[in-house]
């Protein structure tokens, strides 16, 4: 028996919820994490093998394009944390319906992107 159901395999169609996007951004902030655990290693290895290796760290956080990978991982962690603790609402019983869960996604992106915005122009 073949049912013949709708297919839609246009993706640009499909509207996704704000607690699904958060979930996803979730996920997204825990790789990127991953990655810049080799970066921030690397240059704590860096500072601290000389003074050289500070002076050269130091130089490199002078740059635009190092201060914009800082201010990633910075607002990756914030993102999974915030996300994190929403989460663990969740599993506390908070937020299950689809409306309270949905404005609890929105409230964590909107503190995502202020707090982000306060780190960036502090690091700046």
């Amino acid at each position: 028996m073949k049912k013949q159901r709708p297919v839609n395999l246009n993706l640009s169609t499909i509207k996704m919820h704000a607690a699904a996007n958060a979930s996803i951004l979730h996920r997204v902030s825990g790789v990127i994490m991953v990655f810049a655990i080799g970066i921030l290693l690397w240059t704590l290895s860096l500072s601290l093998s000389s003074a050289e290796g500070f002076a050269q760290v130091k130089s490199c956080l002078d740059g635009l394009f190092f201060k914009l990978i800082i201010v990633g991982i910075v607002s990756a962690l914030i993102y999974h944390v915030l996300g994190g603790i929403r989460h663990l609402l969740m599993d506390l019983g908070h937020f299950e319906e689809l409306s309270s869960g949905n404005a609890s996604a929105k409230l964590i992106i909107a503190l995502w992107l202020v707090l982000t915005v306060l780190v960036g122009a502090k690091l700046w």
